[in-house]
């Protein structure tokens, strides 16, 4: 076969404001809970429920979230991110011999189900040195397993607290054990095989570990300082959907998770997926149920009814949350900006391995969604119409638009796309020269957007507006980037201002009222000031907008 080489290919570096923003598909979901093992409050990534088994052990019955993955993945969804929380569970220790003394360690990760076990040798070290040892540490699929699922090999260990190779330090690189108490003064001693003083043997970890008791709103909820619960998704970057499981069998997630987590989907640009209450065992009971439930955001969904699927551990069906099948569901239904320039959304068809808990008339169907509901099908509608797909909005959002899934789910991955695209100009100066190559960017991209078929209400020179100049920019306070574009509706328009400091970025929406020579624009600053700058014929007033 010809060798293929890159001899005389010339390469250019190129800048990120040359490059395209980016059209990536809006369809990372995120699902916080409790499963069978795994490390708690950090944002694991999983590409199939076999990802998921490995790093988090698989189906478990008192873990709703195990469940509502394997769902996911049925009903079509691509990649997930799995935050592990829990409530008052212990981790397993492991005890090496030193002499007459023990060296604790501990699992990284806390439960019943981590089945670790270590090695102790001395290869490759000076017979006079006796405070240094090689660790391994495994993790095997159970107890007496010779299947190892994870591998970690220390050389050089030392139990001399000034040497840079001191245990305790070292084992903090570790995913899977730390040190627990004290280090010894003496090395562990030398692991053999049972019966024998042959190497080379393991010692495995103690059956002292703790699942924990039943999760809680406030295992869910975390902290905002520590980076736990909800919050340890701060980092994560494209997130589509966010859905918190039951936290039991037949424990509801609570208001106040619910409130939390509509926020932080609100601050992070995502939709948040709720259950339907389990309560709810009819159509009829749910519309009468909605009319009193004080629950309403832009930045939230819900479908009706719940799911029945088959129980593998049970062995039989089983009557679940629909918050993983859905997530699926509109995962594999296609990127935001098809489904929001279709001119007909794609049935919400659950795949054969989930059926209806209960049935919705066609009626029924209507009333829901007027409330703000969504209905599943598992055949498909006879009718030739179907209600669009809603957000649990109802009425109760600045825009007519965001009461629509596919509209809300395209504003969000638009300008999620335009923030993450002009991130390079945070450390660039506050100049017209930066201003202007932000503006060209932006510009180019919702020009694409434009010729894939969004916008199409209204001329091409009112599709959209991009403001990025001295009428918005000052020195050292960031660099300010008006972003508008127009609505489904006629006339309407929506409206964010973003803001690049070194620091980080923010979004927030604006209000924009756009007049034949004149521009009034809207937006909040934190320092809740107002500034009024007049260059040639155009006005722009800054305000605060809650």
């Amino acid at each position: 076969m010809r060798e293929q080489t890159l001899a005389g290919i010339q390469f250019a570096a190129t800048s990120s404001a040359e490059q395209p923003i980016a059209r990536a598909n809006a369809q990372l979901t995120a699902f916080v809970g409790r499963t069978l093992r795994g490390p708690l409050h950090q944002p694991i990534v999983v590409r199939s429920f076999a990802d998921f088994q490995q790093h988090f052990g698989g189906l478990w019955q008192p873990s709703p979230l195990a469940y509502a993955v394997e769902h996911f993945f049925e009903q079509g969804g691509r990649q997930a991110v799995i935050v592990r929380v829990a409530n008052g569970a212990a981790p397993v220790t492991l005890s090496l011999k030193c002499g007459r003394e023990t060296l604790r360690l501990e699992a990284r990760a806390p439960g019943t189900r981590e089945f670790l076990r270590a090695s102790i040798d001395y290869d490759h070290i000076d017979s006079n040195d006796e405070q240094t040892f090689n660790l391994v540490i495994q993790r095997v699929r159970s107890p007496g397993s010779e299947r190892v699922e994870e591998q970690e090999t220390f050389r050089a260990l030392s139990v001399d607290p000034q040497s840079p190779r001191f245990v305790t330090s070292v084992l903090l690189e570790s995913d899977l054990m730390r040190v627990r108490g004290a280090v010894p003064l003496i090395r562990p001693d030398r692991t053999l095989m049972p019966g024998t003083n042959l190497p080379v043997g393991y010692v495995n970890s103690n059956p002292d570990g703790d699942d924990g008791k039943p999760i809680t709103d406030y295992d869910v909820i975390g902290s905002a300082a520590r980076g736990t619960g909800l919050f340890a998704l701060e980092s994560v970057d494209d997130l589509a959907f966010l859905y918190i499981p039951p936290l039991a069998r037949v424990i509801d997630v609570g208001v106040s998770a619910l409130l939390v987590a509509t926020r932080f989907c609100r601050d992070k640009r995502a939709m948040l997926i709720v259950d339907p209450p389990s309560s709810w065992e009819s159509a009829p009971e749910a519309i009468r149920s909605l009319k009193a439930l004080d629950f309403r955001s832009d930045n939230a969904l819900m479908f009706f009814p719940r799911i029945s699927a088959m129980d593998r551990l049970r062995g039989r069906l089983e009557v679940f949350g629909n918050g993983g099948a859905v997530a699926g569901l509109l995962s594999r239904s296609g990127e935001a900006v098809a489904a929001a320039v279709s001119d007909r959304e794609p049935e919400p068809m659950l795949r054969s391995s989930a059926k209806l808990a209960k049935e919705v008339n066609n009626s029924d169907r209507w009333l829901l969604a007027a409330m703000g509901v969504n209905v599943l099908q598992s055949v498909r509608n006879p009718d030739r119409e179907w209600p669009a797909l809603r957000t649990l909005a109802c009425g109760a959002s600045a825009s007519s638009d965001w009461s629509y899934l596919a509209q809300r789910r395209f504003a969000l991955f638009v300008i999620n796309a335009i923030e993450r695209g002009t991130r390079w100009c945070a450390g660039l100066p506050n100049a017209a020269s930066t201003w202007m190559r932000v503006s060209r960017q932006i510009s180019n991209f919702l020009s694409e957007l434009r010729s894939a078929g969004a916008f199409a209400s209204v001329p091409a020179d009112q599709a959209f507006l991009v403001i990025c100049d001295e009428r918005i920019n000052d020195e050292g306070d960031g660099i300010h980037i008006l972003v508008q574009f127009t609505a489904t509706h006629a006339g309407a328009y929506h409206s964010f201002m973003l803001t690049h400091r070194p620091g980080g970025s923010t979004v927030k929406p604006v209000m924009v009222n756009r007049f034949e020579a004149t521009l009034v624009v809207s937006r909040e600053l934190e320092q809740e000031i107002t500034l009024r700058l007049t260059p040639k014929d155009d006005f722009i007033s800054v305000l605060a907008l809650n």
